[in-house]
């Protein structure tokens, strides 16, 4: 049976290792600084308590103001969950560290991510379009799509 982590416990941890990167907690969610990101996963998937190594989806919500990028992360060892979230304000021009280095399996998430709400990813050794053809006008789950 998988149980799932709590926001508070693994945001105090975070808050050691990361002071300024927890911006919002939630029950078994935390949402940090687009910034510290990558920083982040990569602590969560190594320490040796936590072991969050593997990736089970990343995804991109469209909020109007700002995208959140959703991270459903899975311990195989411990055989516990947790949500990482992150945010950009940027709807002309958004980045975020790609998660690609932390875990490979973010390949082709980032990229659908890419494809369909224009989220670019730092780092991603081949962010182009999955499933639209380059030159495809837009990006089809922006609220903003017509």
């Amino acid at each position: 049976m998988i149980t799932a982590l709590t926001g508070k416990d693994v945001a105090a941890r975070l808050q050691q290792e990361f002071p300024d990167a927890v911006v919002e907690t939630g029950e078994e969610c935390v949402v940090v600084d687009a910034a510290r990101f990558r920083d982040v996963a990569a602590y969560l998937k190594g320490a040796p308590d936590l072991k969050l190594d593997f990736l089970c989806n990343e995804t991109a919500v469209d909020y109007y103001d700002y995208f959140e990028v959703v991270c459903c992360l899975l311990s195989m060892a411990t055989k516990r969950s947790f949500m990482l979230k992150t945010r950009v304000y940027d709807r002309e021009n958004p980045v975020l560290p790609s998660l690609y280095p932390v875990w490979q399996g973010a390949d082709f998430q980032e990229r659908e991510i890419y494809d369909l709400f224009g989220i670019n990813f730092e780092g991603h050794p081949d962010l182009r379009r999955i499933f639209l053809w380059e030159g495809f006008p837009g990006y089809p789950l922006r609220k903003d799509y017509l």
